[in-house]
């Protein structure tokens, strides 16, 4: 997925905690949790395996491998208020 120099701007400060949240907000629910690892899985067949470190923000090709697994559009970052 492309997004804009703008929404990347907004993107790479978020953490992984901001990361989960909107996950959960968007009805994806923690499937299995092994160490550090943590797959949500949305009711639709979607699958997204999370490396969680509290308060770690990801580099950009982790955080654009993650948005292209979770399959959100910069309409749906703003919904789930990610970006502006």
């Amino acid at each position: 997925m492309k997004f804009s120099g703008n929404v990347w701007s907004q993107l790479k400060n978020k953490t992984a905690d901001d990361l989960i949240a909107a996950l959960i907000k968007d009805g994806w629910d923690l499937d299995e949790k092994v160490r550090t690892e943590r797959i949500y899985r949305h009711p639709d067949g979607r699958h997204v395996s999370i490396h969680y470190h509290p308060g770690k923000t990801y580099g950009p090709n982790l955080l654009k491998a993650l948005l292209n697994d979770i399959g959100w559009s910069a309409s749906d970052m703003r919904r789930l208020k990610l970006i502006k």
